[in-house]
């Protein structure tokens, strides 16, 4: 394939970035999994351990899993719901509040390393780029039409007529 498609730049910039995340909390023992989270929990009213999920992008198998690690480690405690005896709220223990300190200024450095090297101009094109994507993949704009053999064959078709 001579030109990269839109997908393949995406994944593999999210993977040097994960990567990279990666290899800055193994300093800490900990996960980009656990950062994420750290910052996705209020630091002072608690989360619902339901909306965690949802708020990360993350399946409730992995979600459970880190949070497990996360409890082990100090870093949050569980406590009922008081509103919905059914529900659990993740707060964040002082330890949990110091480590999500660093975690976000470990994010704080990475946007402002990029923005030292990306023109403000470029990195808002960057982002309405990616707003657009996302928004497409939301409202089922992408595969909802016509079939790819469709596609193809009015590419095709436009190809000639321009030739």
């Amino acid at each position: 394939m001579k030109d990269k498609t839109i997908d393949y730049i995406l994944r593999a910039t999210w993977q040097a970035v994960a990567r990279m995340y990666n290899e800055e909390a193994s300093k800490y023992d900990a996960s980009m999994a656990t950062g994420f989270a750290l910052l996705s929990i209020d630091k002072e009213g608690g989360t619902p351990s339901t909306a965690l999920g949802p708020k990360m992008g993350m399946e409730a198998t992995s979600l459970t899993r880190t949070l497990k690690s996360m409890e082990e480690k100090g870093l949050i405690i569980r406590k009922k719901n008081p509103e919905d005896g059914r529900g659990v709220l993740i707060y964040l223990t002082d330890f949990g509040k110091e480590k999500r300190e660093l975690s976000k200024n470990t994010v704080l450095k990475f946007n402002e390393t990029v923005k030292q090297h990306i023109p403000d101009e470029k990195l808002q094109h960057f982002i309405e780029v990616a707003e657009t994507i996302n928004e497409l993949i939301h409202d089922k704009n992408i595969f909802n039409h016509k079939s790819v053999s469709e596609l193809t064959e009015q590419t095709e078709k436009t190809e000639n007529d321009i030739a």
